[in-house]
């Protein structure tokens, strides 16, 4: 297993433990990563793609014809390409967001990397970013990878995910605050 430490568990760490031995091996880590990433946002924006990886009511046949398809338009290599037909063949593409998550986690622990989720009212620039990797970076003493979402019902603000502990310096939360300490003053 990546660097020994790291532990995935169940469907979705088996299938992302080989999964990334795979990548290593052909030294396509990146690649790799960034493929499931995509195929996550996919997933995320196509509520008829969800369905189909989600509902056992979908055939073995309609999935991989689906999946075939995804792969050619979407150019990816043949190594993510072969390894999503083979959810689609043994029935397991329902756990394609895990197996992603488990795959992200195996490469962190590989790079001495750590996670942070950040969800911002708008998308962060690029030099945003690169600021808020720097700031992690120093308080944790670990390359920062960034898993970024946009909530816009933060209204302003970040909320920022390292393993089990967030902050969240949002304008909702501090507005919340507030509501609930005028309402105990009163």
């Amino acid at each position: 297993m990546a660097g020994g430490t790291t532990l995935v568990a169940g469907i979705a760490g088996r299938y992302a433990t080989a999964l990334f031995d795979l990548a290593r091996e052909s030294d396509a880590l990146d690649t790799t990563a960034e493929e499931l990433r995509g195929l996550e946002a996919l997933l995320r924006e196509s509520e008829d793609l969800a369905r189909l990886v989600l509902s056992p009511v979908f055939s073995t046949s309609d999935q991989s014809a689906a999946v075939d398809e995804i792969v050619k338009q979407a150019e990816i290599s043949v190594l993510t390409g072969n390894f999503l037909k083979l959810l689609a063949r043994n029935r397991r593409l329902f756990v394609l967001s895990d197996i992603a998550k488990a795959f992200r986690k195996l490469l962190a622990d590989h790079r001495n990397e750590i996670t942070a989720e950040v969800t911002s009212a708008v998308p962060l620039s690029d030099d945003q970013a690169d600021e808020l990797r720097a700031t992690l970076k120093a308080k944790t003493g670990r390359n920062i990878d960034l898993d970024a979402h946009v909530d816009p019902s933060l209204i302003g603000g970040l909320v920022v995910k390292i393993g089990s502990r967030m902050v969240d310096s949002s304008i909702r939360t501090k507005l919340n605050n507030l509501k609930f300490a005028m309402k105990e003053a009163g």
